[in-house]
């Protein structure tokens, strides 16, 4: 299949596109790599550096390579950045991401796999969370997803657009030689290794006053091979 990955990369859309390829799919990258690198390119995957605000682009993208399926990654996801900057995040994460529906519409791609974010359920009254929880997002970034969500079925009602929203929590590991690399880095995992590394001189835990033993924070975590593969498997059941 010729699969269109958005954010390709990125930290999981890198991993998920190179999973792809060894499953012998088609495997096109659209990335402004302006927070992706291009050392995370996987061998054998067609590379378009391109911005999703460019909707002349991203349709030129759908026609000559005959895309056939989407898995989108694109957005910007710090929650403090969020919420002291909303109108980024709603460009990036809905504006951009309506460029990329209208474009799907237009070329009549009928499949796409959306890496969504637990965020959109905000706090919620239940744990573990079921998938059919309330959406309450609390902050402008998980907002964006929610909004993104809506859009998706929206546009299967009008124009036959199948989805699947994958609604995961915090990602972490590697997968041969790709793993995480934010600048600035922000997430737990690499911030503890750099610690002990010597590259940082300390290590902060945020949160005194959880219901937990010690107080601080307990967080449930994915590992990025199990996610790509995840998107793999929606990929394939989607309908």
């Amino acid at each position: 299949m010729k699969v269109l990955v958005t954010g390709g990369a990125g930290y999981i859309g890198s991993v998920t596109s190179q999973l792809l390829l060894q499953d012998n799919h088609e495997v096109i990258i659209f990335d402004n790599l302006p927070r992706g690198h291009r050392a995370a390119l996987p061998k054998g995957a067609i590379f378009i550096q391109g911005d999703l605000a460019d909707p002349i682009l991203i349709s030129k993208t759908f026609r000559e390579h005959k895309i056939e399926c989407v898995i989108h990654f694109a957005a910007v996801s710090l929650v403090a950045e969020s919420v002291a900057n909303p109108n980024f995040y709603f460009l990036n994460n809905v504006q951009n991401g309506l460029n990329l529906l209208k474009a799907m519409a237009e070329n009549n791609v009928k499949k796409i796999i959306f890496s969504s974010s637990a965020a959109v359920y905000g706090r919620p009254k239940q744990i573990p969370i079921l998938e059919t929880a309330p959406r309450n997002p609390i902050n402008p970034y998980g907002g964006t997803k929610r909004i993104f969500e809506n859009l998706l079925e929206e546009y299967d009602k009008a124009f036959g657009i199948k989805y699947i929203s994958l609604r995961y929590f915090n990602v972490a590991g590697a997968y041969n030689e790709l793993g995480e690399d934010h600048r600035p880095e922000t997430h737990l995992i690499p911030l503890i290794l750099q610690t002990a590394l010597g590259a940082k001189k300390t290590f902060e835990i945020f949160g005194d006053d959880y219901d937990t033993r010690d107080g601080t924070c307990i967080r449930d975590y994915i590992h990025i091979y199990d996610l790509a593969i995840a998107h793999l498997l929606a990929m394939k059941n989607i309908s």
